[in-house]
């Protein structure tokens, strides 16, 4: 590993790191009654704490911290004056930037009473991104992770979003390669030591065809209203997968 790569992973594991004590802080905050931009303004306000900034705010023009996906929203929701009611499910994405490094990880919550068919599914949502992770191996392939990610989402019946992948990260909060969360084994760039990369799983439990808002231009959702789910690590390739965004 070249001594660029060290210095950069050296920030990104602090990075990683301070985003995780925030996103946990969030979502023990994510209960019944609480709004999404309440949710918005904590990790907003916990970021300057630490002594950082919001990745996302004001990237592209994206207005808010946080990324909210509640129910059959996908990715990229924006937060608002919803209150989160027994049953939801909402996924918390979030990034920041530390000494002109990034990191980039998200949870999904269950608030209140969920019922075990919803449960599942967002179990098999966390365990498919671990699936993922453990192929982010020296010499594997992008395409090792998709498959991973894809075939346990597809054996217990759910599908993986296409439109919406994982990613490299480091000095830019998107860079290459695209992860996406299906593949095929051997196929696709190859994984070095010390590279960076934000593994998503991003999967529906109906069907895998999204749409994105007109209104506001961001909010992707299932186009058949089922349950969305999402779950994000920044990890660094090496001989074993090193995750840094560790809940």
């Amino acid at each position: 590993m070249d001594a660029d790569l060290e210095f950069r992973n050296k920030n990104m594991r602090k990075a990683g790191k301070i985003a995780s004590q925030i996103l946990k802080l969030v979502c023990e905050e994510a209960k019944e009654g609480v709004s999404l931009l309440e949710l918005d303004n904590l990790a907003e306000s916990l970021c300057y704490q630490y002594e950082t900034r919001p990745a996302f705010k004001g990237y592209d023009g994206f207005p808010n911290t946080l990324c909210v996906g509640v129910n059959d929203v996908v990715v990229h929701g924006i937060p608002d004056n919803y209150r989160l009611k027994s049953g939801d499910i909402v996924s918390l994405d979030f990034g920041l930037i530390y000494k002109k490094v990034y990191s980039d990880t998200a949870y999904t919550v269950m608030i209140g009473k969920v019922n075990d068919k919803v449960k599942h599914f967002v179990q098999t949502v966390e365990k498919a991104l671990y699936a993922g992770i453990a192929q982010a191996v020296t010499g594997n392939h992008v395409g090792d992770i998709g498959y991973a990610m894809q075939s346990l989402v597809e054996e217990n019946g759910y599908s993986v979003v296409r439109e919406m992948v994982g990613h490299g990260v480091g000095y830019e909060l998107h860079e290459d390669p695209y992860i996406p969360g299906y593949g095929k084994k051997g196929k696709g760039e190859e994984l070095y030591e010390g590279q960076s990369i934000a593994i998503e799983a991003i999967v529906n439990m109906g069907k895998k065809e999204i749409f994105i808002n007109r209104k506001d231009g961001w909010t992707s959702k299932t186009k058949d209203g089922s349950l969305s789910g999402l779950f994000e690590h920044t990890v660094i390739v090496g001989k074993k997968p090193e995750i840094l965004t560790v809940w």
